[in-house]
């Protein structure tokens, strides 16, 4: 039996007039075309909201402000053990541009039910649904 990789990684629920953004992974990612709340690997010299600052500023070229943790769920994939913390995050500067993923939406609550999310953040889109 092996030992799976475990990484650590945070997602950012960024809302601007009551939308919220969601973006498609790219063609040569892991999970490819799948939906996900941007963010990334934290680094082990990082606060969990300092890399989320940090993932959003390298893939989207804007900036957030990191508010409340929404959830943290643990998904096993083949590749390794994903921790995810999704935190609330409100955009302070810049219009998200594709650096790293194919496509950015922004949907209503009651919409994000309709694309295909990565399995880990699948329990922070049904608690953003059953909240809205």
């Amino acid at each position: 039996m092996s030992i799976r990789k475990h990484i650590d990684v945070v997602g950012a629920v960024i809302v601007r007039d009551g939308l919220i953004l969601c973006a498609r992974r790219g063609p040569h990612s892991r999970l490819p075309g799948m939906w996900e709340f941007p963010g990334g690997k934290i680094e082990s010299d990082e606060t969990a909201r300092d890399a989320l600052e940090r993932e959003i500023h390298e893939e989207l070229e804007c900036a957030v402000e990191v508010g409340a943790e929404l959830t943290t769920t643990t998904h096993a994939y083949d590749f390794g053990e994903v921790s995810l913390t999704t935190f609330w995050c409100e955009l302070r500067a810049g219009t998200p541009r594709l650096t790293e993923h194919s496509e950015v939406r922004w949907l209503r609550p009651a919409e994000l039910g309709s694309i295909e999310w990565a399995p880990a953040d699948i329990p922070a889109v049904r608690l953003i649904i059953e909240s809205s």
